[in-house]
């Protein structure tokens, strides 16, 4: 489930998804199975237009095509789940994402990483430290 194109200037899920798209996977991460029509009341509740539900259709079915969502069809009713969850999601990419800049811009990139913890809190640098510690030992 690899994201073929990131956008460094977007936020949160924009980054990997169209709007659209990031709107309908955080409603079906924040529920667990649901169909078009409830997928599209949602996205409603937010909308001073509502959506179309072809529109809603599409995206969706996209989701699936690209990996992000399983369909499954109980009666005449379509219900969609995430493949996995969000957080396993994030973990996925941010790992991809991390490995692609290393192997790009190799030790640019661990200096700028490593320059940016100035700005975080103690308990990820407390995290790091373990984690080095850890592949020293392994080593």
């Amino acid at each position: 489930m690899k994201i073929q194109n990131f956008k460094y200037h977007e936020r949160g899920l924009n980054r990997f998804f169209g709007p659209l798209e990031a709107k309908i996977m955080n409603i079906l991460w924040d529920s667990s199975e649901l169909a078009i029509k409830d997928v599209q009341a949602k996205l409603d509740q937010d909308q001073t237009k509502p959506l179309n539900f072809n529109t809603v259709m599409t995206v969706m079915n996209r989701l699936v095509d690209k990996g992000f969502l399983t369909k499954r069809t109980e009666g005449r009713t379509g219900l969609y789940q995430p493949m996995v969850s969000r957080d396993h999601f994030l973990e996925n990419q941010s790992k991809e994402l991390t490995h692609e800049l290393i192997e790009e811009f190799g030790p640019l990139v661990v200096n700028h990483m490593l320059d940016a913890l100035e700005e975080v809190d103690a308990d990820l640098i407390a995290k790091l430290e373990q984690k080095i510690k850890a592949l020293k030992k392994d080593n």
